[in-house]
Order: C-alpha cells, then sequence, then structure tokens
C-alpha cells in the first residue's frame, strides 16, 4: 500500500531495495580515510596503518579539502571551475577516478576519516548525529552538543600527530573559528593550528608552510561552497559563485607550491537538493514514529532508535514505507555490509542506529521539521550511499 505522504509511482508496486546492493566505500583502496596514509606511506611513518591506495611520493604534501565540491558537481560545472575541471585527469594518481567519501557522506565522519586515516567504524564519528549508548539522548557530531570528553569519543591519534612525531612538520590552516572545537581536536590535530580568516590568506599561509621544512604536511578546508548549497541549493547561482571562488583559490595555491610538493584537492562530500514533495516529515508522520524514541542521523541517512523491544518492527515498517527509494537495513546488517568500514569497534556499535535508512535515489529525505528546523529548510542536502554524495575529487597539482 502506498504511503499518504509518499508520492505514488506509476505500475506495479516496487519490492524493496536489499541493502546488501548498496554501493558501500571504498574502504582501504580509494576512500578519504586511505589518502592521508597514502601521502605518508613514502615516509614510514609509525602507527600509520597501511592502506591500498598508492599515490608517487613527495616531500611535501597539501591537502585543501573544499567542503560541499562532490565529483559529480565539480563535472557538472567546468565554465566555473577551469582550472579544476583541468585537473580531472589526475585524481587517483592519474586514473581520472574518484575516491568515495566513507559512510555516512558527512562533514564531522569526513573530516574524522581524513584526519585520522580511519573509517567511522573505527573512529566513531558515525553520523551527524548519533545515540550516545546507554543513556536516551542525540549526540551532535558536528557542533559536539552535548559536549562529551572528545578523547574517549574518539581515542585514536591523528595522522598529523603521528607524522609530527616522526618529524614531518605538520600544520593545519583553516578559519580561527574551529581551531579550539573538539572535532579539531580528535580528527585533525597535530603540528601547528594556524588561523586565517580569508580563503586567500589560507592557500598563501599554507604555501608559505608547505616550504618551511623539507619534510612537510599541510592541511587546508574551506567550507563557503557547502554553506551555499544547503542555503540555495546547488542548482542556484550563488552556489555556483562560490565553486568559481575555489576554482580560483586552488589555482593561487598550486602556483605558488615549492619545489619537491604535491598538493591533493579534495572534498568531504557531495550534495543534492531535494524538492519539497519529495520530502517526508517524520515529526509529523505517525507510522515512522511508532516505536522510535530518537531520530538521528540526517535526512539523507537516518540512525534511527527503537524502544526496546521494538526494532524489528520499526525496521519492517521503514521498509515498507521508504524500501524503494532508500536502503533500509538493521544495525549488523549495516555494519555487515560494510558501510562503516571493515569492522565496527565495540564502543561505537550501539551508536549506529537499531536501523539505518540510507538515500538510494536523488528524490528523498526524511525531515523532522519540529526537532530539526535549520536542516529541515536546507535546500542542498548530503549523507548517503548516492553517487552524488558519496563521490568527491582527489586532484593533484605536482612540482
Amino acid at each position: 500500500m502506498a504511503h499518504p505522504l509518499v508520492t505514488p509511482r506509476p505500475g506495479p508496486e516496487p519490492e524493496p531495495l536489499d541493502p546488501r546492493t548498496a554501493p558501500a566505500p571504498r574502504y582501504g583502496t580509494a576512500s578519504l580515510a586511505d589518502l592521508l596514509p597514502a601521502l605518508t606511506a613514502p615516509h614510514a611513518v609509525p602507527g600509520v596503518a597501511a592502506t591500498g591506495l598508492e599515490l608517487p611520493g613527495a616531500d611535501r604534501n597539501c591537502v585543501f579539502l573544499v567542503d560541499g565540491m562532490g565529483w559529480e558537481l565539480l563535472r557538472a560545472h567546468p565554465d566555473e571551475a577551469p582550472f579544476l575541471t583541468s585537473l580531472l585527469a589526475t585524481s587517483l594518481g592519474g586514473s581520472g577516478e574518484p575516491l568515495t567519501a566513507g559512510f555516512p557522506a558527512t562533514t564531522a565522519t569526513s573530516l574524522a576519516s581524513v584526519g585520522t586515516g580511519l573509517p567511522s567504524g573505527a573512529h566513531g564519528l558515525a553520523g551527524y548525529s548519533v545515540a550516545v549508548p546507554g543513556e536516551r539522548r542525540l549526540m551532535n557530531q558536528l557542533r559536539w552538543q552535548p559536549y562529551t570528553d572528545p578523547h574517549l569519543w574518539q581515542p585514536y591519534p591523528t595522522v598529523f600527530e603521528l607524522a609530527q612525531a616522526a618529524g614531518i612538520e605538520s600544520c593545519q590552516v583553516s578559519s580561527p573559528t574551529f581551531e579550539h572545537t573538539p572535532l579539531t581536536r580528535v580528527a585533525l590535530s597535530g603540528g601547528t593550528f594556524l588561523g586565517r580568516l580569508t580563503g586567500e590568506e589560507r592557500m598563501d599561509l599554507a604555501a608559505e608552510r608547505l616550504a618551511a621544512a623539507d619534510r612537510s604536511l599541510v592541511y587546508t578546508y574551506y567550507s563557503e561552497l557547502d554553506g551555499m548549497g544547503h542555503r540555495y541549493g546547488v542548482d542556484s547561482d550563488a552556489w555556483r559563485g562560490q565553486l568559481m571562488t575555489v576554482d580560483r583559490l586552488a589555482q593561487r595555491l598550486a602556483e605558488q607550491l615549492p619545489p619537491r610538493s604535491a598538493l591533493y584537492i579534495t572534498a568531504d562530500h557531495g550534495m543534492v537538493d531535494v524538492a519539497a514533495e519529495d520530502r517526508i516529515d517524520f515529526d509529523e508522520d505517525w507510522e515512522l514514529r511508532a516505536g522510535v524514541a530518537l531520530l538521528g542521523g540526517e535526512a539523507r541517512a537516518r540512525h534511527v532508535y527503537a524502544v526496546p523491544g521494538a526494532a524489528a518492527d520499526v525496521l519492517a515498517v521503514w521498509r515498507e514505507v521508504l524500501g524503494d527509494r532508500m536502503w533500509v537495513a538493521g544495525r549488523d546488517e549495516a555494519i555487515a555490509a560494510g558501510w562503516f568500514g571493515p569492522y565496527v569497534d565495540e564502543r561505537v556499535h550501539g551508536r549506529i542506529g537499531d536501523v539505518v535508512a540510507v538515500a538510494a535515489t536523488d528524490d528523498i529525505a526524511v525531515t523532522a521539521s519540529h526537532n530539526e528546523p535549520g536542516e529541515s529548510s536546507m535546500v542542498g542536502l548530503h549523507g548517503s550511499l548516492h553517487p552524488a554524495e558519496q563521490l568527491v575529487p582527489l586532484l593533484e597539482v605536482r612540482t
């Protein structure tokens, strides 16, 4: 039976999607978690796990991460990003292929994967918001609310810390706003943090710091593209204008690279615009709410936490209602499918929803208008395993 808040599709009623068919991130060979381990591999940094991603060695490595610049979005806008477009063939060491962000494709998770070299099942930032095990509350891992001890929540060292200890001068060049945040502490700390307000200042300082030592590892970040996508959508002039700015910044940095350097330009996730008629409001939907204690994650990658004893019923209802446009899996199914990586730490297991519902198409979102008014008003969304959100570039410039 069609759900009253889902637009019926012509023809016979579709079968639910099998979560085992979802395209799991390519952990170990081509995910964001593999990037820093690949860059530090030629330097044999103690404590950094080996990865199957192979990149040419360089004495000086710089990562420029653009929040929200998905692979498909970049390829669709060559006029706005001529410099970045010219680098597409250099992706993944010349193969012309993208990386996968990891699951979920969201900022807190991806930044932790970049910084620690670990998938979300290990570092534990397994969603935009997740349940605190043993407590009936959600923790927002981007805003870090309510506060939780960062190093109990994410105990592993970052690659920056390990590289610094091995004699590689490491630093992060970003907005001053992020210097003392818990997310920075658990995901990107190590070496020196240098705050600069403008993108131009960050590019210039990143190049300067790259040249300051014989061996260096520099990370710099730009968030405004993502903000325009959330506010106005990726089909907006505001978003396209920001992409033009990103293109100029990337070229500015590339033109200042010192000798023996490699610059890698990547992103934490892509984004899709979801129309109002394709959004289902959990807070107004009695059927989806039945048996649910907490709704975590975000609109295209939901963690659903059931009241005790109701997990099987919640899974059945979510599959019936949403299963033709979302991969809907029980916790153990999602873990076995490799969505969170090849293994999940015991401390992370309870942070994953009893049910995990992930958008499989670009025309579905589960919002929560009362409990998440800000997030529900966003035009551009992300989080899922859909290629538009999951695939991110890895563009290379070498000197």
